[in-house]
């Protein structure tokens, strides 16, 4: 599998050919080499895909609470009794005015 980075395939490596001159290289020590070369390419190949499948999962997981985010602002929050955090502020609120109000009039 070529990409947009590498110019080469682990294959492309493998069945390379080179000719010998008087004074070249050991080919035993070349396909070594190129061996090693093979398995890094494959391993970085392997590497590459699977975080490219992570970040998709990723990029999936954090739009989904996106999504849920906007649709419960839009909606008014009810609690399991069935009141929404308005009504709960409003009794809050009631309550307040009730135990405040009585010390201002017992200050007095």
């Amino acid at each position: 599998m070529k990409s947009e980075i590498a110019q080469l395939t682990a294959k492309e490596i493998l069945e390379r050919e080179f000719k010998t001159a008087m004074r070249g290289y050991k080919p035993e020590e070349v396909d070594a080499f190129l061996d090693q070369i093979i398995k890094d390419y494959e391993a970085f190949t392997e590497r590459i895909e699977t975080l490219e499948n992570e970040l998709k999962k990723a990029q999936k997981s954090t739009a989904e609470p996106q999504r849920r985010s906007t649709v419960q602002q839009t909606q008014p929050q009810t609690t399991a009794s069935g009141t929404t955090n308005f009504d709960i502020l409003k009794r809050l609120s009631n309550l307040e005015k009730e135990v405040f109000g009585r010390k201002l009039y017992e200050d007095r």
